[in-house]
């Protein structure tokens, strides 16, 4: 298959400068891997898709087909993405992990190789961050992770979306991270210290970033001035917060450490109390599902300060601008 993008090289033969074009490509697995600019420039690619949603919807992705990978269940991950690629002109297929088995029916090497000469984008939501990866070093097309046990860019980058609508182009933003050190946290912790803004992780001692996480974390924040917390103190992370943002403290594949998760992260939760005591204009998010009533209430969920389901749509257009990102 043809791909679109190319790196230009010129080599020798027999005294003859001959030029040859290798494929290049881009994937969207971590936002570590952006630079500021360019989490900007989808930021802003998404405000307007937004804006002119169904008016001038570019057809970037014109006779294209991409491939949804899920191996975990999702509404907004699946929904957002076969929207988008809809309205972008394209075709998507959903696989289940039930159907191909990437790893055990057939490698996750193997099904890029086959997939890489059918269609033209790989979407994949899978237990193991390894798979999106081995599946980006596999094929000739773009591959976009949609979630995996170590990051979240998509929802990280509707979250900024959300954050910029609400308070503007402020560079004075601490977010703070009540909960489970997963996938979101990573995602969002990276995207506060690409940015520069502060982010804070609430988290008993033993769910704290890995180290893995926190190094380029804390060497990106450096560069942009963010400041990188874990803390043990809820109280005291909130008093300055500009957006508290939760996430349910059993991700998918750690149901067998459901009621121990629960004892630890008794305290933790959003409630009213909690808010009560944060400033009074603080935005309040969670990536959803939520189990309501564990690590936040209905009450704060559903309240004034909450930007979770403006969240939730905007998944749908920070995919696009990803998409566009990638085909443009």
């Amino acid at each position: 298959m043809q791909n679109n993008y190319f790196n230009i090289f010129y080599i020798t033969r027999d005294g003859l400068r001959e030029k040859i074009m290798v494929a290049t490509k881009k994937d969207i697995l971590s936002l570590l891997d952006f630079s500021r600019e360019e989490i900007t420039s989808v930021l802003e690619s998404a405000s307007d898709l937004k804006k002119n949603r169904l008016k001038s919807d570019p057809k970037a992705f014109k006779d294209r087909t991409g491939v949804m990978i899920f191996e975990k269940p999702s509404l907004r991950t699946r929904i957002t993405f076969e929207t988008a690629i809809n309205e972008l002109g394209g075709h998507p297929i959903n696989l289940s992990g039930e159907t191909i088995g990437m790893g055990k029916r057939e490698s996750v090497e193997d099904v890029a190789r086959n997939l890489e000469r059918w269609v033209h984008l790989i979407i994949a939501r899978t237990f193991s961050h390894r798979t999106v990866e081995l599946l980006a070093r596999s094929s000739r097309i773009p591959v976009i992770n949609a979630l995996t046990d170590k990051f979240h860019p998509c929802q990280a980058l509707a979250f900024a979306l959300t954050l910029y609508e609400n308070i503007g182009e402020s560079r004075n933003v601490k977010v703070v991270f009540v909960g489970d050190s997963n996938n979101v946290c990573n995602s969002i912790m990276g995207l506060c210290a690409k940015v520069g803004y502060d982010f804070t992780v609430v988290c008993p001692p033993s769910y704290a970033p890995k180290d893995d996480i926190m190094k380029p974390c804390l060497e990106a924040a450096a560069e942009t001035g963010s400041r990188i917390v874990v803390t043990h103190d809820l109280l005291g992370a909130i008093k300055d917060a500009t957006a508290l943002y939760t996430d349910v403290w059993t991700s998918m594949g750690q149901e067998g450490e459901t009621e121990k998760r629960k004892r630890d992260f008794t305290g933790y939760q959003l409630n009213e109390k909690v808010l009560s005591l944060a400033p009074s204009g603080v935005l309040v998010s969670h990536c959803l599902p939520a189990h309501r009533g564990e690590e936040i209430t209905s009450e704060v969920l559903d309240s004034e300060h909450s930007i979770a389901f403006d969240e939730a749509e905007n998944r749908l257009h920070v995919q696009k601008a990803i998409i566009l990102h990638l085909f443009s």
